[in-house]
């Protein structure tokens, strides 16, 4: 499990748009600190409350020299309706794959919804060196984050 201290794995995956921007954590280091909110599905009801209140709080992680990502085994077309519903306006990452949820030992399943192989719910705070400085998973996914908290540590960053 990655934890605080810990250098932040890099990886790979594409911008959940309908144009299939590449995206690499690596290009996103070193311009702020960078905050990976993991979740389990799009259109699910705590996924949708949960980048619902990152939404309304981006401002305030804007103003903190943050970069905040939304981070779903969803495809990226999926994510973009999503977005659009739900007037996201951060990148949303989709990892369909599952290269990043494997990496930070996110994956998980939730047999009674079909869903295999997925994000269980969690954040990270990254500072400009790749250090995460940061760390928080749902020990049940329908639990949300403590917003203030990352906030906080992005402020701190």
């Amino acid at each position: 499990m990655v934890s605080t201290g810990d250098s932040a794995p890099a990886f790979t995956a594409t911008v959940g748009t309908s144009d299939h921007e590449p995206f690499d954590l690596d290009e996103e280091i070193g311009d702020g600190p960078v905050v990976l909110a993991f979740f389990p599905g799009a259109f699910t009801p705590p996924c949708t409350n949960e980048m619902v209140a990152f939404q309304e709080r981006a401002d305030a992680f804007a103003e903190a020299g943050a970069t905040l990502f939304g981070v779903s085994a969803d495809s990226p077309f999926s994510q973009g309706a999503f977005r659009e519903e739900h007037g996201i306006e951060f990148d949303l990452v989709s990892d369909m794959g599952g290269d990043a949820i494997r990496a930070y030992d996110l994956e998980i399943d939730i047999a009674e919804l079909g869903l295999h192989g997925i994000a269980n719910r969690a954040v990270f705070v990254i500072d400009g060196d790749g250090e995460v400085v940061f760390d928080w998973v749902a020990d049940d996914p329908t639990n949300e984050p403590d917003y203030e908290a990352v906030l906080d540590a992005v402020e701190s960053a």
